[in-house]
């Protein structure tokens, strides 16, 4: 691809090294020394803290020596998804990158724009010698995907600027000031097994070919769930007639990402495949006309399975576990009642595994409104406890409530304005960011939250638009001169 944006190409060339190392949530061990060792070289003082978090200050430049601390903000971690078919390792493999039609992409996995292109960005703008600037820092956090943890171990006064930039948002003209909180529940419920049944063979059910995506930026599309859409084939299945019984279930791969793929492997009657892939047939074409555009390819199959289970659920805890999987909510729970067209409260019902004869569930939970937080977090947990079963949730984390005053924010409107002869737009969103975190243990902080065009993070669909990558260098090149 022919890129004329000098500054884009300087982007890209760092987001192209950062692709090449290791960096999934929990795993950024490799692209934290990296960057250490990146601002050692460039004569950055640099530091990180206990959970490694990294934080590289940049001098101003000549006459803005004394100007506010600018702070670039982004994750280092990535939502490693992958498709069926794809062979690559994320311990080791770089993500192979692609161009198509003004986009970047990747081969077969996600991108890591989602939040490379923050890092990237940062480290070009601190080494371009061209660029007017304030004393700069750049902050950048482990594990915000899985639970926004390094946000949550920052220390009061780690960083010292009071203006902060995040460099994860996901749409070139649009000034992020809010988001929604967050909390995870894992469910645990005991299972009873039995020796598999005379007569009885081993068969895998897969529902596949469906998008996923981001559980809050994508919660409202009414995408399809894949452990849902399990969950209806076997009731569709037994509905039918057929008596199967549960040997192992998996699907979903992140808290924050909406399941794309799951599996089950049954015990059934051989004389009831057939009847099986009739029903599976006619309930596939339904899904297809329920979800139309949205998720067009949800498919269901059934195959003889290789795997090895000595046992399989008892009739009673196979339909118990179907049930499961059929109440806990997933999607939009509330509407705003104060801003148009924003999710207020939301589920993903991301995960679930049989691990220890338990049957496993993950679920995350969004909102902006705190006490809606807790009472669909009570909800779920109160499933898990009727089912006999157990529930944890985690911390979470806090809203991030919009400052309509802010300085920041009206000197971005009226710059975004002068460049582009248009109103940027101002929104509050349902994705979790971390500005939320690092203005509760910072006093003062004045914080937007910016970004290219990015479509369909956290699955191998995402991509970044190279022209608005050089949109955004060249509005933030310009803020950066009036913050003097």
């Amino acid at each position: 691809m022919n890129i004329e944006h000098t500054k884009t190409k300087e982007v890209i060339k760092w987001f192209e090294e950062i692709s090449k190392i290791p960096r999934c949530s929990k795993k950024e061990e490799q692209i934290c020394n990296w960057l250490v060792d990146w601002a050692k070289d460039n004569n950055f003082e640099v530091e990180t803290d206990e959970v490694m978090n990294v934080l590289i200050r940049v001098p101003g430049t000549k006459g803005y020596e004394n100007s506010p601390i600018v702070v670039f903000q982004g994750h280092v971690d990535m939502v490693c998804e992958k498709t069926p078919e794809s062979n690559h390792d994320f311990s080791k493999d770089a993500i192979k990158l692609k161009y198509e039609d003004g986009w970047l992409t990747a081969d077969g996995t996600s991108l890591g724009a989602d939040n490379g292109i923050a890092l990237a960005m940062a480290m070009a703008m601190a080494l371009d010698k061209e660029l007017p600037h304030g004393p700069l820092e750049l902050l950048f956090t482990v594990d915000e995907e899985t639970g926004l943890t390094g946000a949550n171990a920052l220390q009061p006064g780690f960083i010292k600027g009071k203006l902060l930039i995040n460099l994860d948002s996901e749409d070139e003209g649009v000034f992020t000031v809010g988001c929604a909180g967050g909390k995870d529940t894992h469910v645990s419920i005991p299972m009873n097994f039995e020796n598999n049944l005379s007569g009885y063979s081993q068969y895998k059910l897969k529902a596949s070919g469906m998008k996923g995506g981001h559980s809050g930026i994508d919660i409202n599309i009414g995408k399809a769930n894949a452990l849902r859409i399990l969950a209806r084939a076997m009731v569709a299945m037994t509905n039918g007639g057929i008596d199967l019984h549960i040997a192992d279930v998996k699907g979903g791969t992140a808290h924050n990402a909406i399941p794309r793929d799951s599996y089950a492997i049954l015990y059934l009657k051989d004389e009831d495949l057939s009847k099986a892939n009739e029903i599976l047939a006619k309930s596939q074409e339904a899904f297809r006309i329920e979800f139309g555009t949205v998720d067009p390819n949800v498919t269901l199959s059934i195959d003889s399975s290789k795997e090895d289970f000595a046992k399989s659920m008892t009739k009673e805890s196979t339909a118990k576990t179907i049930n499961l999987m059929l109440t806990f909510h997933h999607g939009v729970a509330a509407m705003s009642t104060d801003i148009a067209d924003l999710v207020e409260t939301s589920n993903n019902f991301a995960e679930i595994k049989i691990k220890d004869n338990e049957v496993q569930i993950l679920t995350s939970q969004r909102s902006s409104v705190v006490s809606r937080l807790e009472e669909l977090t009570s909800r779920i947990e109160a499933i898990g406890l009727i089912s006999g079963g157990t529930a944890q949730s985690g911390g979470g984390y806090p809203p991030w409530q919009p400052n309509m005053d802010s300085k920041l924010l009206a000197k971005s409107v009226a710059l975004y304005k002068k460049m582009y002869d248009k109103e940027p737009v101002i929104e509050v969103i349902h994705a979790g960011l971390e500005c939320g975190i690092i203005g509760d243990k910072n006093d003062g902080m004045d914080m937007i939250s910016i970004g290219p065009d990015l479509k369909y993070p956290h699955c191998p669909d995402e991509k970044v638009r190279v022209e608005a990558i050089g949109k955004v260098w060249d509005f933030v090149a310009e803020l950066l001169k009036e913050l003097k």
